[in-house]
């Protein structure tokens, strides 16, 4: 016995999407559904994570003086958060 029901098919969660380029990356922050960001450090890497309307943007910096750079260019609007 199937069972249907109005959200057929079922809603696959989607993966993050990973952006390469810093410049891609602050035209995506400084799109009008972008929410919040996040900054994570660990000891080789800082991530940027952007929170879109549809897509979670991922951009992986591995300098940290480019980084603090990325940092202080993100729009003033944006609610930053340093996880």
């Amino acid at each position: 016995m199937v069972l249907r029901s109005s959200c057929w098919p079922p809603k696959q969660f989607k993966m993050p999407k990973q952006i390469h380029e810093i410049k891609d990356f602050l035209l995506t922050a400084r799109r009008k559904d972008a929410r919040s960001a996040k900054i994570k450090r660990s000891k080789d890497v800082v991530k940027f994570k952007v929170r879109c309307a549809k897509y979670l943007y991922t951009l992986c910096v591995f300098d940290y003086e480019k980084a603090d750079k990325l940092k202080q260019s993100l729009p003033p609007g944006l609610s930053v958060q340093e996880v």
